[in-house]
């Protein structure tokens, strides 16, 4: 227990170092394109480029994990973004930005894939929702800080792509330095989003919900401010509530997840962000920044949780081989709703104003919550008493119920009874 506590801190200390310098970059580079007389329609072209590379990345993180193991996968990512980082300081064109931006999508989607799937083999399923909540808390704090980086210098010049560089370096000193040994090399490596949904199919869908929902959300939640009123200042506030609000209820969520059906978890924060959403839609006609923040941090806490959940759950359904291989098909779900999110989300907002985004938000949280009770009525075996068996791992009956029993499940959970 001891070593493994050792290097769930190891890994969550290089994650969070590593979001650092990713949140300092993704802040940089649009202010440096704008800088350098880039038009916008320019730096969405970045930005889908850095959506690409990400997919294209986890396809190709666990073959090269399963080539040359955990350490040196990382340490070649982590490096590999490093340069690029780097090599931003001598873009000249829009062509070169968009190759750039694409080639750091795919280093940090590997990068992020080797941790991910590290973690959460290393987690067993009794402590999996918690471990991986400590995780995502430290992550999102600097994701949520680090974007103050920008006053440590100037954007027209290098000083902060060497700072970004530097902290992606300084990511590899906690993983190469300790002693602690990394999982087998994965079995499967293939990114197979039907074979997963086979197994989990509520977490491959939640993971695509929570990618169509949260990056409009977050990528447009500035512009919804001001188009219902508030100032600038006001407006930015609200990107910190949702990350606020994430950061306090993250914790609790993967301690009842850890005690109930994962699933039941997923079902109730995606009703909950349904009804969030509904009520901020209403306060946004009063155009109170006090009611927009409430309603911002809770949207968040809610709806920002979902994803940790849903990698957990399905995590809990498969053999320790095929974690990566299933975190990283997680990750494409989400990297692909993040990808089509935007277009309805400001197609909402064009046709319907500004609360638009909330009633398109409200809808798809409202198809994932109903796709998961179903899932739950159709999978429920009720038994002669009217309720549920819980057995013990070594009770023979165990065969017969589900013949992939996890053995480190306290209660015996039955897999094949959690799709």
């Amino acid at each position: 227990m001891g070593s493994t506590l050792s290097l769930i801190w190891t890994i969550t200390l290089t994650a969070t170092i590593l979001q650092a310098s990713n949140g300092l970059l993704q802040a940089l580079l649009p202010l440096r394109m704008q800088a350098d007389g880039l038009p916008v329609t320019a730096i969405g072209l970045v930005a889908t480029a850095y959506g690409a590379g990400f997919v294209v990345g986890c396809f190709m993180a666990p073959k090269l994990i399963r080539r040359v193991g955990h350490i040196r996968a990382f340490a070649s990512l982590a490096a590999t973004a490093a340069v690029v980082a780097l090599a931003f300081t001598t873009a000249q064109s829009v062509l070169a930005w968009i190759i750039l931006r694409a080639l750091s999508g795919i280093a940090l989607a590997g990068v992020f894939t080797v941790m991910d799937g590290w973690i959460s083999a290393r987690a067993t399923p009794s402590i999996r929702g918690r471990v991986l909540s400590i995780y995502m808390i430290c992550t999102k704090l600097a994701l949520m800080l680090s974007p103050l980086g920008i006053g440590l210098g100037n954007v027209r010049t290098d000083g902060l792509f060497m700072l970004v560089a530097a902290m992606m370096c300084l990511s590899l000193l906690p993983v190469s330095a300790s002693r602690t040994k990394e999982p087998p090399s994965p079995k499967s490596t293939r990114i197979d989003i039907a074979g997963l949904f086979d197994v989990a199919p509520s977490a491959v869908v939640g993971a695509f919900a929570v990618g169509l929902v949260n990056a409009p959300v977050m990528a447009i939640a500035p512009v919804f401010g001001v188009s219902v009123g508030l100032d600038q200042a006001e407006a930015a506030a609200l990107l910190v509530a949702l990350q606020g609000g994430s950061l306090v209820l993250q914790w609790p969520l993967g301690w009842l997840s850890d005690r109930i059906d994962r699933r039941y978890v997923i079902a109730g924060l995606a009703a909950g962000t349904c009804l969030v959403s509904i009520g901020i839609l209403m306060a946004s006609r009063a155009a109170s920044p006090g009611l927009l923040v409430a309603g911002f941090a809770v949207w968040g806490g809610l709806a920002l949780c979902i994803y940790s959940i849903c990698v957990a759950h399905a995590c809990d359904l498969i053999e320790p081989g095929q974690i990566v291989a299933t975190v990283g098909t997680l990750l494409v779900c989400w990297a692909i709703g993040s990808t089509i999110g935007p277009v309805p989300g400001t197609a909402m907002m064009a046709w319907l104003g500004p609360g638009g985004l909330f009633i398109y938000s409200a809808g798809v949280v409202l198809g994932l919550a109903i796709f998961i009770v179903i899932r739950i009525l159709q999978l429920r075996r009720p038994v002669s008493g009217g309720g549920f068996v819980a057995l013990a791992p070594t009770s023979p009956a165990n065969a017969a119920l589900s013949p992939r029993l996890d053995e480190d499940s306290p209660g015996g959970r039955s897999t094949d009874r959690h799709r």
